[in-house]
């Protein structure tokens, strides 16, 4: 990947599934274990260990160095086992590309507004975003069969669990009654708008120019907008207005143009044949639909003369006052 972009340092507790992320303006040592120090603070477990990919911004005695510092264990996976890191990597696609699209972005405005949308993000996931996670996977000769614990957020999976402290299931409890689920949905359409607009130019127009009360009357509508996502909406398609490949009756429109004025309901198909008999191994029978077309350009613009013709000549002459003597 050639240039200068923003990574996700992405983070995943493999027992409750809890996501934390934060924006790398480049793939750098320090700012690695800066963004683990960021990620430390918000997580609320403590962390005992770190096991990474094989990306050189983890294998490197920067961050070995970290993690005998915060006695934290450090492992990696095996290489080319990509599946050893299927939780963070199922977690790359559900969450982060699946909020933060598949667009580069670059340069420190975009870095700030990727991470308020990732703060945001982390909220809605973790506490009101349920997910299965998986319980058993046995395999019966060619046939491998799963069972899944019923779904729950990662909140709810920390509360449930006997080795959390009580201190932090009550920070857990508090900090979910203050959050509002639609107002961080409103909140994350904010973010993506603002990335949408940095990575197109475009003025923001999204759910950012409204408040809350209209973005909850337009709720039950957008199903019918399709995608809603401002970062993952396609740029509006541009006419085309360059031709792909030569006309085949530039040569020979004189010609149509003549037999037309003379017999204006002549078909299309008759003119081709008329072509083929006048210029022999020139035409084929496959330039029909394209003839169609063009004797179609010609009589809507034809129609439209003979309706509009008069007038737009009206348009152009100024109006005279014509002056009546009075007898009396």
């Amino acid at each position: 990947m050639s240039g200068e972009y923003l990574h996700s340092l992405v983070v995943t507790d493999v027992c409750s599934g809890w996501v934390e992320a934060v924006p790398l303006l480049a793939r750098e040592q320090n700012l690695v274990t800066a963004g683990l120090d960021r990620i430390r603070e918000q997580l609320p477990v403590v962390t005992l260990g770190i096991d990474s990919d094989n990306d050189g911004a983890f294998i490197n005695e920067t961050l070995t160095t970290y993690c005998q510092e915060q006695a934290i264990t450090f492992t990696r996976s095996r290489p080319h086992h990509s599946n050893d890191q299927a939780w963070i990597e199922q977690k790359n696609g559900a969450v982060i590309r699946r909020m933060v699209g598949h667009e580069r972005f670059s340069g420190i405005v975009a870095g700030q507004a990727l991470a308020q949308l990732l703060q945001v993000v982390r909220l809605y996931v973790n506490y009101f975003q349920p997910s299965f996670k998986l319980r058993e996977r046995v395999r019966e000769g060619s046939k491998v069969k799963k069972s899944y614990h019923p779904p729950a957020t990662p909140c709810e999976r920390l509360l449930a669990h006997e080795a959390v402290a009580e201190k932090s299931k009550e920070q857990l409890r508090v900090q979910q009654e203050r959050l509002d689920p639609v107002a961080l949905l409103q909140r994350i359409r904010q973010g993506q708008s603002a990335l949408a607009a940095l990575s197109t130019g475009a003025p923001n127009e999204g759910p950012d120019r409204e408040n809350l009360n209209q973005f909850l009357a337009g709720l039950p509508a957008l199903w019918r907008l399709g995608e809603v996502r401002p970062t993952h909406r396609k740029a509006d398609p541009k006419a085309r207005y360059w031709r792909t490949r030569p006309e085949p009756f530039k040569d020979v429109w004189g010609d149509i143009l003549l037999w037309l004025q003379k017999e204006p309901d002549q078909t299309a198909k008759g003119l081709l044949e008329r072509l083929i008999e006048k210029y022999p191994g020139q035409f084929s029978p496959k330039l029909l639909r394209t003839l169609q077309r063009r004797v179609g350009e010609w009589r809507r613009t034809m129609a439209r003369r003979l309706v509009l013709g008069g007038v737009e000549e009206q348009k152009d002459v100024q109006p005279v006052a014509v002056i009546v003597p009075l007898t009396g």
